[in-house]
């Protein structure tokens, strides 16, 4: 199975937390931020959001399901 790498953000448009909308600052995703594959595009969510859920994003849980 072949896998394509994911594209980065634009460089116009700001990452946003999927799930409180906290906007990154800079240029980029923090390290400490993660990301989720979802329907094929990246999710990004911020080191708050990200620690509460860690389980359910290893898992590969849909954001939907947490």
């Amino acid at each position: 199975m072949d896998q394509q790498p994911c594209p980065e953000p634009s460089d116009t448009q700001p990452i946003v937390c999927a799930r409180c909308g906290r906007t990154a600052e800079g240029e980029g995703a923090p390290a400490t931020w993660t990301y989720s594959m979802e329907d094929g595009s990246r999710r990004y969510y911020c080191d708050d959001c990200a620690r509460a859920h860690i389980r359910s994003i290893e898992s590969r849980l849909d954001s939907n399901w947490w």
